[in-house]
């Protein structure tokens, strides 16, 4: 079974940037699916960006163009999540997921203030 650690959340100015790694341990086989989701406070859980076994990739709109999800070339499934040009509006709980699993991480936070 498949175990996901998050890493590399923090409080972030605006207009900032950080990455967020998401490792996975246990019995893989072949390339994983990860997505990254968020959670604000109050709110529902929201899909950010998913990287697919193919490669595919998809991004939430209000993301685009900011964010940036991609594999580590060395470990395949090792994933991260590239995050430019933060807005509070991106403050929240940031996790990954394994698609098609139950399987999350614990989450990390991330706040967006001056």
């Amino acid at each position: 079974q498949v175990q996901l650690a998050e890493s590399g959340g923090g409080l972030a100015q605006p207009g900032g940037s950080l990455r967020l790694s998401c490792a996975p341990s246990g019995t893989m086989f072949g390339r994983l699916g990860i997505g990254w989701y968020r959670q604000a406070a109050g709110k529902q859980r929201e899909v950010v960006a998913r990287i697919f076994p193919d490669d595919n990739i998809k991004y939430a709109d209000s993301v685009q163009g900011r964010f940036t999800i991609y594999r580590d070339n060395a470990a395949q499934n090792l994933v991260y999540l590239q995050m430019n040009n933060l807005k509070p509006e991106d403050t929240a709980v940031y996790y990954c997921h394994h698609l098609g699993s139950h399987t999350w991480g614990q989450g990390t936070q991330v706040p967006v203030s001056s």
